[in-house]
């Protein structure tokens, strides 16, 4: 009984510690595979190699840059299923840091994580060496964190770059950057984009609370709504709601500020590795500043911005980037002669928060147009024409022109002599050429399509006419009449009935001159051989039967 005890007791002892090795072993290979440790590292070489978060929804590594490249280049980031970007590593520009196939992204034993091109460059660091940082792991909300014994020394999410996901705050002292543009959330809860920094042309967010808040945060429900929160707030401020707002699962809704200086919000199902734009800040592309370069004028093509320069007084900057702006051909002071203004109707030249404090004047067209020429300060104004008497002077530096059929406003800008105008629409640099229709072709076409389509219903008509069986051939449709004999009569009824046979003869004439004859010459008189014919022989008939009575 004893040994029995003893064995059992062994046995259970023996299956507990296989439990627990297992246990040990689940708890290690889940840890190791969300976490990265120092010394590891990614490259550009093999972009299948990743660190994974837990539930295999986000990924760090390297993605082909878009578009491709020749030789291939490549970004480094965080990416959800399928490759959509949500984080990556930026160059000095704020635009993703594209790097060669001999790159690698290292997590050195000093804490750091750094981004290093082929040739042994520093692209990218995250700056944390020397902190204590022991490990890192890339959580199931997309959050890459570095972390040392206490707590975060640094993460993704409090160091965005053009991206926010559900999940993720973005509070007042953090910017998303896309180049030259930028997102801010100010302390009184507004949002706003700015051009370098400094040109505020687009902001949204608290009308409903004076002052500033306490700590506003923008936030993305993974539904699709964007929204403002803050404690002295009763309910979150609601800025947008995506078009596909509650609809579809497994579904990553995120807000991206795209390099066009548009902020969006873009949804994409899981593992189809394409974003889909749900809604956009600036609905007039043209607006956003800048966006066709320095001296550049934005315009439409169909649906679609297009930019090109004022006049052929100026070049592309880069002919193969119509967004990279424009240059004069000759600057205003090597003119030979003196400079003059070049006139662009239905243009404006873009004024924004803080250019717009001094740069307003209250003059008519001719006075903008000229005080403009004689200023040594004015590069280009703008006359408003909307009845305010608002005129703009454009000082040097920077011109975002936006030009539209809609637009009353007139604007002109600076160039040396003789003025070269464009000679049509489709000189605008990266635009397409104009296929519209005159309109006489148009009047042209649908006459020419009338006269064909009667001419068609003649022609067959007129077959119809000759070879149907009901009408027969129209040769046929006629029958020589003779006029009948005359009875015997009395001499005092003849009297009576002579004008009314010679009527009814003049009636037979006038149905026979009235249809075609035949081609000889007849004595006969002609009707046709149908109930026409018929009942003309009968009413003859009658008529003369009626004169015997």
């Amino acid at each position: 009984m004893s040994f029995r005890f003893q064995f059992h007791v062994q046995t259970q002892k023996l299956f507990l510690l296989q439990w627990l090795l297992f246990l040990f072993l689940f708890i290690f290979f889940s840890i190791s595979s969300a976490s990265i440790a120092p010394g590891s590292s990614l490259h550009a070489s093999n972009p299948d190699q990743t660190w994974l978060s837990q539930n295999s929804t986000y990924s760090l590594g390297f993605l082909h840059s878009d578009p491709p490249t020749s030789p291939p280049s490549f970004i480094a980031g965080i990416f959800y299923s399928g490759g959509v970007p949500i984080w990556s590593a930026l160059d000095s520009s704020g635009l993703p840091a594209l790097v060669d196939s001999g790159a690698s992204l290292q997590f050195l034993s000093s804490g750091t994580l750094r981004l290093v091109n082929g040739s042994g460059t520093t692209v990218w660091d995250s700056k944390t060496a020397g902190l204590g940082v022991t490990s890192a792991v890339l959580d199931d909300a997309g959050d890459l964190v570095l972390k040392n014994g206490s707590g975060t020394v640094w993460s993704t999410f409090d160091n965005p770059t053009d991206s926010i996901v559900p999940s993720q705050n973005f509070t007042v002292g953090k910017t998303l950057r896309s180049g030259l543009y930028s997102l801010r959330i100010l302390k009184n809860g507004n949002i706003t984009l700015y051009w370098n920094n400094t040109i505020e042309y687009w902001t949204q967010g608290n009308s409903t609370f004076e002052g500033n808040l306490t700590s506003p945060i923008l936030g993305l429900q993974s539904i699709g709504i964007l929204s403002i929160s803050d404690p002295n707030l009763s309910s979150p401020l609601i800025v947008a709601y995506s078009s596909d707002y509650a609809e579809g699962s497994d579904i990553l809704r995120f807000l991206k500020l795209d390099s066009d200086g548009n902020l969006r919000i873009y949804s994409s199902a899981r593992g189809s590795g394409t974003p889909t734009e749900r809604w956009a800040a600036v609905t007039d592309q043209c607006q956003v500043y800048g966006y066709c370069g320095n001296m550049g004028i934005c315009s439409y093509n169909d649906s679609n911005p297009v930019c090109g320069c004022p006049s052929l007084n100026f070049d592309p900057v880069d002919p193969k980037d119509s967004r990279k702006g424009c240059k004069r051909k000759m600057e205003i002071e090597d003119c030979p002669g003196s400079a003059t203004m070049l006139d662009l109707p239905n243009t404006r030249f873009l004024t924004y928060i803080p250019e717009s404090s001094s740069q307003i004047f209250f003059v008519g067209i001719s006075a903008c147009r000229l005080n403009c020429l004689v200023s040594g300060s004015c590069d280009a104004s703008t006359a408003l024409s909307d009845g305010t008497g608002l005129c703009f002077y454009k000082t040097p530096g920077y011109l975002s022109g936006y030009k539209s059929p809609a637009l009353s406003s007139s604007s002109y800008i600076k160039v040396c002599g003789p003025i070269n105008p464009n000679p049509t629409a489709s000189s605008q640099i990266g635009g397409k050429k104009d296929w519209s229709i005159r309109p006489w072709v148009v009047v042209v076409v649908i006459v020419a399509t009338l006269a064909g389509l009667i001419a068609l219903e003649g022609g067959l008509w007129c077959w119809f006419c000759r070879n149907s069986p009901t009408f027969g051939g129209l040769s046929n449709q006629y029958a020589l009449i003779e006029p009948p004999a005359p009875k015997a009569a009395t001499e005092g009824s003849l009297s009576g009935t002579s004008m009314n046979v010679s009527s009814n003869v003049s009636a037979l004439s006038t149905i026979g001159a009235s249809a075609p004859g035949p081609s000889s010459t007849s004595s006969f008189l002609a009707a046709p051989v149908s109930p026409l014919g018929r009942n003309t022989e009968k009413e003859s008939s009658s008529m003369l039967g009626s004169s015997r009575i």
